[in-house]
């Protein structure tokens, strides 16, 4: 792709869907752990009402894969641009929907199950989004900026966390009682704003050229799930197991430490979540230089040496943590998402993209990025709560739980030999 401005355009489209699409992702996570154990999941035992809220949480990660095989089989098979628009408006409308939500005490049992509910809607669009503004960025790219390219979806990741956690923060601010009335609220309510920008920034963006070639070529497959088990299983195995260490450790120190270090600390609320702030601003800017990096050096060796980073850093996260300050909380957050994590998630999508064939490509990945997520993310912040539980509150069990999900991904990465290019020829089917 030789227009800069075409790429100016698929590069924020790509990236603008995205961070709205984690920002509502991330919002839920965070007030899960603030509010929700409260207002919709009340038992009278907060570690409880914490690991139901969690678990809340865990459940879309499981719906993910169902909206990733329904979005990418659109994807696969009708056009990349199709599912952007409806993954969008779906995730939207579900986060909006659960700032107006009454609460348990306002309408009973009714309120937790239809928080799960529309959780579960959250869970279909963002299992169908990334991989529709991972390809809209990946398939338009010059082979020599790929790395570059497919980063830059990865960046809406901290960018919406860092948008969530900042209207949070902001929110926290009001009195206790404010906040947990209708403060709240309204980060929810005014993502209405964020969902109807991206839907104009995405009009008029064109079908990728790997799928019109494909379209052309009439190599589009009947039914891109079957096909992808057909001739992808191992590529789809090894992409669910590389995602555990990028995922897991990642909604431990982001999520789950909102929990830790105001339970187990002395830390306040809006210390953890100005620590991760901070974190985010240095990931956003660190995370495109790492996709630059690893179209010189290549995407393997990025995510190996990343990943024995994030595993020798699991115990210090926690012993800094542990030291009970603001400047603690904020060094450990900066070294765990700020510089280790980075990296991983920079290559992950590109790596993911090539290992796949362009007209099973959206199934491929999807799978991959979703299942793995399911197992070894959406569960990270409910396993953490329990081990810290059943282990005298003691952190521990969780850092070594870090540490394996890192061996599992090593493992994985491991069965890619000779690393397979599939987008050498970008349709090469």
């Amino acid at each position: 792709m030789s227009n800069p401005s075409v790429s100016k355009r698929v590069l924020t489209a790509s990236l603008v869907g995205s961070a709205i699409e984690w920002f509502d992702f991330f919002l839920y996570g965070t007030v899960a752990a603030l509010v929700f154990n409260q207002l919709y999941f009340p038992t009278g035992d907060e570690s409880l009402s914490t690991m139901l809220a969690f678990a809340s949480f865990a459940l879309s990660f499981f719906v993910r894969p169902f909206g990733g095989i329904i979005f990418s089989h659109i994807g696969d098979k009708v056009g990349r641009k199709k599912t952007l628009v409806a993954t969008l408006a779906l995730m939207g409308g579900a986060t909006v929907l659960m700032g107006l939500l009454p609460t348990y005490q306002a309408i009973g049992i009714a309120a937790p199950i239809l928080m799960v509910m529309l959780r579960i809607i959250q869970g279909l669009g963002i299992g169908g989004e990334w991989g529709g503004s991972m390809l809209l960025a990946v398939e338009y790219a010059p082979p020599e900026k790929r790395g570059f390219f497919g980063s830059v979806p990865q960046m809406g990741i901290p960018i919406g966390l860092l948008l969530a956690t900042l209207a949070l923060t902001a929110m926290t601010m009001l009195p206790e009682e404010d906040f947990m009335a209708w403060g709240w609220r309204v980060p929810f309510i005014s993502s209405a704003f964020l969902v109807i920008f991206g839907l104009w920034i995405r009009k008029g963006i064109d079908e990728t050229p790997d799928f019109k070639k494909n379209k052309e070529e009439g190599t589009v497959v009947k039914v891109p799930l079957f096909e992808t088990f057909k001739t992808h299983k191992k590529e789809v195995l090894i992409a669910v197991g590389a995602k555990f260490a990028e995922t897991a450790p990642f909604y431990i120190m982001s999520t789950f430490v909102v929990y830790y270090a105001t339970t187990q600390l002395s830390l306040s609320t809006t210390q953890v979540l100005n620590a991760v702030t901070i974190a985010m601003v240095v990931t956003i800017f660190l995370i495109p230089l790492m996709g630059a990096l690893s179209d010189k050096i290549g995407r393997k060796k990025i995510y190996i040496g990343s990943t024995v980073l994030m595993m020798l850093y699991a115990f210090p996260y926690f012993w800094i943590l542990e030291q009970d300050t603001f400047l603690s909380v904020v060094v450990a957050t900066v070294i765990g998402l700020g510089i280790v994590w980075a990296p991983i998630t920079a290559v992950l999508g590109t790596m993911f993209s090539e290992i796949f064939k362009s007209n099973v490509r959206y199934t491929g990945i999807t799978l991959g990025y979703q299942i793995g997520a399911a197992l070894a993310g959406g569960t990270a912040p409910l396993i953490a709560t329990y081990l810290l539980t059943q282990f005298d509150q003691s952190y521990r069990a969780i850092a070594i739980y870090m540490i394996l999900t890192g061996v599992v991904s090593l493992i994985a990465i491991s069965f890619v030999n000779t690393y397979s290019n599939q987008m050498t020829d970008s349709n090469n089917n």
